[in-house]
């Protein structure tokens, strides 16, 4: 199996803006898009295969046809005919809403059997000056006091908040309170879910002129009140290495910054990988010199690469700066 391309669904979001168009490079009439669902197997808007003999079929599709093969042994196992990971670009240029997921069990409980809670991480591709989001709690408060806060509008008050600059990480287990503020422009890994609990929305109004709906009490229940030292995932960069920057036991994503070839071995990863390329373009190559699949890959590109593949080579075009996830 080749590695595949999908066709992004581009989302329209209230606070969305113009940048992913021109990050990708691509003509839409869409306006305020705030997300591009690069990989996606969730509900009413999964993924279609861009190209080639499986062209399109939808990411669930793919996995019910080739099973490990695709995803691995241990992932089909576990995940069936999903694909467990949704993989976004996303595009602030207004504020989100100050959110919190539920964690698989409670999104089981909560809304029936087969949800999945969120777990997800950002990696900040550009940020506009100022720029900041807010990630976990900075003051410890009860359930009672965060209702109240909710009530008055003055929970991001109690809430860490960072400026940002690209190269930033941010991990965020279900639980953990947050808010992509105005300004960033990120990459988000996730759990193939969108259960999400609105806990403050600056009494904004929808695409449709309605207020938006808020999630108080469901909110409440799922909410990490614990307050950390820091909430931002520190690592030491490097060109040319693969710097590990995140894993749990929902993915692993590394960053590779380069400037010069790099083979990623792939043989004992019983898992597909999933290349994000968040900035520069050059080469991608899927196995060994002779016979080997090759393919141009440029900012804004996602990729799936089958669990099959024992290697991929990464050839930069002068600089090439990609995201590598997977299931270990």
């Amino acid at each position: 199996m080749n590695p595949i391309r999908f066709t992004p669904f581009l989302r329209t979001m209230v606070w969305g803006g113009e940048k992913i168009a021109a990050y990708k490079g691509i003509e839409t009439d869409i306006r305020k898009i705030g997300e591009s669902w690069e990989i996606s197997g969730y509900g009413e808007h999964p993924t279609l295969v861009a190209e080639g003999p499986d062209a399109g079929l939808t990411v669930n599709e793919l996995v019910c046809k080739y099973g490990a093969r695709l995803v691995g042994g241990k992932v089909y196992a576990d995940y069936g005919d999903q694909f467990p990971l949704l993989i976004k670009f996303i595009d602030a240029a207004g504020d989100l809403s100050i959110q919190v997921h539920p964690d698989d069990e409670k999104a089981e409980r909560n809304h029936g059997k087969g949800f999945k809670g969120k777990t997800e991480m950002w990696y900040v591709i550009g940020a506009d000056p100022g720029a900041a989001l807010y990630c976990g709690m900075a003051a410890h408060i009860t359930p009672e006091e965060y209702t109240e806060r909710v009530a008055d509008g003055t929970i991001t008050d109690v809430l860490s908040r960072y400026e940002v600059r690209p190269g930033d990480v941010f991990f965020l287990p279900a639980g953990r309170v947050h808010a992509i503020c105005r300004g960033c422009f990120v990459a988000e890994i996730q759990q193939t879910s969108d259960l999400t609990y609105r806990i403050y929305d600056y009494g904004r109004k929808g695409l449709d002129g309605k207020p938006r709906e808020l999630h108080t009490e469901l909110a409440r229940e799922a909410i990490d009140y614990r307050v950390l030292p820091s909430y931002r995932t520190d690592y030491s960069n490097a060109s040319n290495k693969d710097i590990e920057v995140v894993s749990c036991k929902y993915f692993t994503t590394s960053v590779l910054d380069l400037t010069e070839p790099f083979v990623k071995p792939l043989s004992e990863l019983d898992s597909f990988l999933v290349v994000m390329c968040v900035g520069g373009e050059g080469t991608l190559i899927d196995g060994e010199p002779e016979g080997a699949f090759r393919m141009a890959l440029r900012q804004g590109e996602t990729v799936l690469i089958p669990a099959t593949s024992r290697s991929v080579r990464f050839e930069p075009k002068g600089t090439m700066k990609v995201l590598t996830s997977c299931i270990k």
